[in-house]
């Protein structure tokens, strides 16, 4: 039974949030540039979906599917879902679900623009209440928004009972360590008793950022920009949030466990492993031979630049697996120009990724360049082995592409889908 002394704060919490988005609607969009961009982006992307969410093979190749987007404010994750449902001409039934009128209004206006809403049911109101009502789903987006709740934890656990027992979900939550200096703000604004709402906050927020030295946590981040480039939604959103928590690596595997979830794996899974901050092998024995919980964290704390935890998650009692390289299994590219790729990988033998201003170099097998040339997401690594002539022997080949597929799929840059079953 809910605690009553501890409910006027919730409502009076989730009215301020409500408040926040209905004046400054997040992130600032506007519908005509949807004539000129799609936005794209993790969690969502549903090549990645398929990857970590149902094993490799894509459901809505077979029938339709329901997604939830909850939380889905001015419609990033429901503008990308549903127009990459359209492009694959799956069977989709969308849903989202947001507190604000205004962002569920921009929302809308922006797959009108698109000529998206035939699949498409807007509902306003609180996902933690209605989620099960709309369900169960197959797939649900949460992106930027559980840590807005005034109980996180219940807010997943809602989602996780709308969930689909062979289904998943993409979240993303923010990182304490890469925001460093963004709590120091908030807490300024509550000892300064700051306006609670409104312009007035925001102009006090603005003369209150502007006075700080630039000894200050806030002005020393790089990693943070929203309150430089992302206008007074941007600032508001970032700084000014009256509710607001941030996790740690340890965090997210519980915050997910308690909802009855497992973590299939963190996006950009580089970023989450010590060697990519560490090459000292005396160090790295007591940092990598660790469980993968224990490993993600130490990385965390090595980078200090993780503003956010993106993430995909399954079932708890769900035993599937993202796809491992196999003689049928289809490569694909994600955030990349294959042909551009292995240009580059010919001419310098390696690959360079920088993450929120950490630069990576890895050194590429040396039949990486003829392997990447000949990926079109549509041929399997069997099929592609049989394209070289001369052919390398076969376990040499498989090496090489397992090598280089370790390092792009950590990178987010390269993921398999599995043929159909017949």
């Amino acid at each position: 039974m809910p605690d009553d002394k501890k409910m006027p704060d919730a409502v009076s919490s989730s009215a301020k949030t409500r408040d926040q988005y209905e004046s400054y609607p997040y992130p600032a969009r506007d519908p005509d540039d949807e004539d000129k961009r799609l936005i794209t982006g993790s969690p969502g992307n549903w090549d990645e979906v398929v990857h970590f969410v149902f094993g490799g093979r894509d459901p809505s190749a077979k029938g339709k599917i329901r997604i939830l987007v909850a939380g889905g404010g001015t419609g990033d994750a429901l503008v990308m879902l549903a127009q990459q449902a359209r492009d694959r001409k799956a069977k989709a039934e969308i849903v989202y679900i947001d507190l604000s009128e205004s962002a569920r209004a921009i929302a809308e206006a922006r797959i009108k623009r698109r000529n998206l809403e035939k699949n498409v049911t807007f509902v306003t109101g609180s996902f933690v209440d209605l989620a099960a009502e709309h369900g169960p789903f197959d797939y649900i987006d949460c992106c930027g928004v559980l840590h807005h709740l005034p109980d996180p934890d219940a807010g997943l656990r809602a989602l996780s009972d709308a969930l689909k027992p062979n289904g998943g979900m993409g979240l993303m939550v923010y990182g304490e360590l890469g925001r460093t200096g963004v709590y120091h703000m908030q807490e300024m604004m509550e000892r300064m008793n700051a306006e609670a709402g409104g312009v007035r906050r925001l102009n006090f927020g603005k003369a209150l950022f502007n006075s700080l030295p630039g000894t200050n946590w806030l002005k020393r981040n790089p990693f943070v920009g929203d309150h430089v480039h992302g206008g007074d939604a941007g600032f508001y959103d970032l700084l000014l949030h009256q509710q607001d928590r941030a996790y740690r690596v340890d965090e997210v595997f519980d915050f997910t466990e308690q909802a009855g979830l497992r973590l299939q794996n963190f996006v950009e899974p580089m970023r989450y492993d010590p060697t990519t901050y560490c090459s000292r092998h005396d160090v790295l024995d007591r940092a990598v031979h660790v469980p993968f919980r224990e490993r993600a964290a130490l990385a965390e704390l090595m980078a200090g630049n993780i503003t956010k935890h993106t993430f995909y998650v399954v079932k708890a009692k769900n035993k599937v697996k993202p796809p491992m390289p196999s003689e049928d299994a289809i490569p694909f590219f994600t955030r990349v120009d294959g042909p551009a790729l292995a240009r580059s990988v010919a001419k310098t033998g390696n690959i360079k990724i920088t993450f929120t201003g950490l630069a990576v170099t890895r050194t590429m097998p040396a039949a990486s360049p003829a392997i990447l040339s000949r990926i079109d997401g549509k041929r399997s690594i069997g099929e592609i082995y049989k394209m070289f002539d001369p052919k390398p022997e076969k376990y040499e080949f498989n090496a090489q592409f397992a090598v280089m597929y370790s390092v792009l799929s950590a990178a987010n840059i390269m993921y398999l889908h599995l043929p159909e079953k017949k």
